[in-house]
């Protein structure tokens, strides 16, 4: 049954892929925008409904803030990450050297990072206040 969900995740995914390109097509919008906001949607509405049940049933949002916080920090670093160590084993085990320009990536990573860093410090002010 582990093989056939990832096989599913996999159809879905591909599915999701088109449907965004073709999407982001029509609006004439650039593929790199229109793959940040699907990818964005994708791994957030999960989390969504997460944080939602992990502050109804707690007093302080500690816990949605944790889970936000962690789930995006795992999206942009694993996400980003891992397909570039692969490329980067891939290419050097043929002999050749991977690189990537790094276009606005650095701007999306500092962007959600003084972001978290914001949220991580509203978190702790009003712990404080209260």
């Amino acid at each position: 049954t582990f093989v056939c969900a990832l096989l599913f995740i996999g159809v879905v995914v591909v599915f999701v892929a088109e449907c965004a390109t073709l999407f982001g097509c029509v609006c004439g919008l650039p593929d790199p925008i229109t793959a940040i906001t699907f990818v964005a949607l994708g791994t957030s509405l999960p989390d969504l409904f997460a944080s939602k049940t992990a502050v109804e049933e707690e007093d302080y949002a500690d816990a949605a803030i944790g889970n936000i916080t962690g789930s995006n920090s795992v999206n942009v670093f694993l996400g980003l990450g891992l397909p570039w160590v692969i490329a980067s084993v891939y290419k050097s085990s043929q002999g050749d050297t991977y690189v990537y320009p790094a276009g606005s990536l650095s701007f999306s990573v500092i962007v959600f990072l003084i972001c978290a860093l914001l949220t991580l410090s509203a978190l702790a002010i009003n712990r404080r206040m209260y």
